[in-house]
């Protein structure tokens, strides 16, 4: 009597097998890059050598500008000039002559410094632009010390750390109580992304170090870090990361072409303008490449990074699923995410130009000025250019999800020849 048992293979469900091939190749090219960067930045590390103050942030004595704590006790109509004005002041403040013309007169405790305790006289001119005090308000103001010895102070802005700290822990506690851990560890990306670029890229822009290599050194290991720290250390995010690299790189060459075809010159923002004026071994186009850089980080680390989880979850659910079908399956969700984040990101543009745009309205200038304007110019180009990168990260990182990812439900051992019997007699 003859018995016969077919082997049974045990498919492979719950998370996706991998190809060892394909996962060798993108953390082989994963920590290529990371050799490089890391090479970059030591090249690139800025020397700290000594730059001086620009003279619109700087005291009388060439040192950086200190400012001190205070507080508004009244605030007034009164004349212009009065002696008091600016001056550390014990007593109550001298009245100006008549006739100098009416001025805001406010009196200011001074809360910090080596002159706490003691007031002192803001006078302000009236008008538009000229901070609005009142009795009670919490602002800061410059304290200055000139070559005989005699202290004055300035107003400088109102004081916003206590708003600022409550908003900062309000954001970090919705975040991590809706996200958990994750929430957490992308926090830390943040002070991470932050770190490096107050510690490598600014002060290496201010040595005067090339832009583009700076920026994208700068970029790759903000990516290492907050891709990692967010979603785990995996070779789904390894092609969220992969993708997203190679769209940033994409983007930066765009963002040069860009600059370089319209002439954009950066001149046109006030702050560029000061730096060219103060920092003369900085290179203003230079810097605007470096920012359009640095400003589509975001927004391409989010799509590559949505691309790569759809692919690995199509590919789960996906019982014996092409990787062509997965692909386009995939493409499909990008189409709309592209389709919504592009205005989003035009919109955001938009909205940071609204007072510029709003003066050109007033003004009566044509469209097409407006359009050709430098600061407008420049939006446009960073819209453009993103919504470039944004478009092409999403098939570049899906196809590498779908490379990586195996559909469930595929055997890794290789299936037994059909009526291939074992038998038993």
């Amino acid at each position: 009597m003859t018995h016969s048992h077919p082997h049974s293979h045990s498919l492979s469900f719950g998370p996706s097998s991998l190809d060892p091939l394909p996962a060798k190749i993108v953390v082989g090219l994963l920590a290529a890059i990371g050799v490089a960067v890391i090479a970059g930045a030591v090249w690139l590390w800025p020397s700290r050598q000594h730059v001086d103050i620009p003279m619109p942030y700087q005291n009388a004595a060439g040192g950086a500008v200190s400012t001190q704590r205070g507080h508004v006790l009244s605030s007034g109509l009164g004349d212009c000039g009065s002696p008091s004005a600016s001056q550390v002041l014990t007593t109550a403040p001298r009245p100006a002559a008549a006739g100098a013309g009416r001025c805001v007169l406010t009196l200011v405790a001074i809360d910090s410094g080596p002159n706490a305790g003691a007031n002192t006289l803001l006078e302000f001119s009236p008008g538009p632009g000229q901070p609005q005090l009142a009795a009670g308000d919490h602002i800061r103001v410059i304290r200055a010390v000139d070559a005989q010895g005699t202290t004055t102070y300035a107003f400088y802005d109102f004081e916003r750390g206590w708003p600022l700290i409550a908003l900062a822990l309000a954001f970090a506690v919705v975040i991590v109580a809706v996200a958990r851990w994750r929430g957490l560890l992308a926090l830390v990306g943040i002070v991470v992304a932050f770190l490096v670029l107050v510690v490598f890229l600014l002060p290496a822009l201010r040595d005067g170090a090339p832009a583009v290599p700076a920026a994208l050194v700068a970029s790759a290991a903000i990516l290492y870090a907050v891709i990692y720290l967010a979603h785990g250390v995996s070779l789904r995010t390894s092609a969220a990361l992969l993708g997203t690299l190679s769209s940033l790189l994409l983007a930066a060459g765009l963002s040069w072409a860009a600059i370089d075809l319209a002439h954009l010159t950066g001149l046109s923002d006030e702050q560029n303008a000061q730096v060219a004026a103060y920092l003369g071994n900085v290179s203003i186009s230079g810097l605007l490449l470096a920012g359009f850089i640095i400003g589509s980080l975001g927004v391409l680390n989010d799509v590559t990074v949505t691309q790569a989880s759809t692919v690995f979850e199509l590919a789960h659910l996906g019982e014996n699923t092409s990787r062509r079908a997965i692909f386009l399956g995939a493409i499909r969700v990008g189409r709309d995410h592209i389709a919504s984040t592009v205005y989003t990101l035009v919109l955001a543009y938009a909205g940071s130009s609204l007072p510029l745009l709003l003066l050109f309205s007033v003004a009566n200038r044509s469209l097409s000025d407006v359009l050709i304007s430098e600061s407008v110019a420049i939006e446009l180009v960073r819209s453009a250019v993103g919504g470039i990168g944004l478009a092409l990260s999403v098939p570049l990182t899906t196809a590498i999800a779908a490379v990586l990812a195996k559909p469930s439900g595929v055997s890794d051992v290789p299936a037994t020849p059909a009526g291939s019997r074992h038998t038993r007699t």
